[in-house]
């Protein structure tokens, strides 16, 4: 399986709908690639707030319109990242896109965990409430969404729901980066599943971004990493370790807490 990471660097000289264009072209260069990912909130910035309620969109609004085609004409799974979802009857949601290779809408996902303690995104945006995976013909993604990453029972319930791939959409500042690169590594070990983590280059709102995206196998092996700038970064894996990796160190097996307690005869 070939993954195309495509780290974006989200600058503040550049318009959302220029941005919008040059990335559905970075998508359409990554044909033959079997998943194609982006990062957290890369029409905006993931920590320019003052944005999010300027540039939300519908679901199925020009981002979504873009992406979708882009997926189609490159005939590749796209993890479109995340953008600023106005829902009509509620709040802002920071949701997920993923596109199937003939341009259709297989997954939404609505971020759960939302940063800023009391400010930010935690006030001005709701919090999702559904785990979302998404089966591809040689693997089942779990999705997530930058500090959903600190959390660790959620990649273990998408885990639960089937998942073997973990991919992480994210913004990720850059004076927090050796966390960034330690639990990606944390999750792919103790879910013995393939994490896909694409971040952003550049800077949000005066934030430098972390960039350094990474592919991780079910062992913990970095197979890739990304520097700092804008880069494509593109990895081969075998889908198929993290059944050999499951069978040969059974660990999974062996959880006793967090499980439906055994019922009484």
């Amino acid at each position: 399986m070939r993954a195309s990471v495509i780290q974006i660097a989200v600058n503040e000289d550049e318009s959302v709908e220029a941005r919008r264009r040059r990335v559905a072209g970075m998508v359409r260069e990554q044909a033959g690639a079997d998943l194609v990912v982006l990062p957290e909130l890369w029409t905006t910035g993931a920590f320019a707030y003052e944005e999010f309620g300027r540039e939300a969109e519908p679901l199925e609004g020009p981002t979504y319109e873009a992406m979708a085609k882009a997926a189609s004409d490159a005939g590749v799974w796209l993890h479109a990242g995340s953008v600023p979802e106005r829902d009509p009857d509620g709040p802002l949601y920071n949701t997920s896109l993923v596109f199937s290779p003939s341009g259709d809408l297989a997954a939404a996902y609505r971020k759960i965990h939302r940063f800023g303690f009391d400010k930010g995104e935690a006030v001005l945006m709701g919090a999702g409430t559904e785990l979302v995976t998404v089966r591809l013909p040689a693997t089942t993604l779990g999705i997530s969404t930058c500090y959903d990453l600190r959390f660790p029972e959620l990649f273990r319930g998408l885990v639960d729901a089937g998942a073997e791939t973990l991919v992480v959409a994210a913004g990720w500042p850059e004076r927090r980066r050796s966390h960034w690169t330690l639990l990606a590594q944390a999750r792919a070990v103790e879910n013995q599943s393939f994490v896909v983590a694409c971040g952003t280059a550049g800077t949000h709102a005066g934030v430098p971004q972390a960039g350094h995206s990474i592919v991780v196998d079910p062992w913990g092996a970095v197979l890739a990493q990304a520097g700092a700038g804008e880069e494509v970064l593109t990895v081969e894996f075998d889908p198929g370790k993290v059944a050999t990796t499951r069978e040969q160190f059974p660990a999974l097996k062996d959880r006793m807490l967090g499980l439906e307690p055994p019922r009484r005869p």
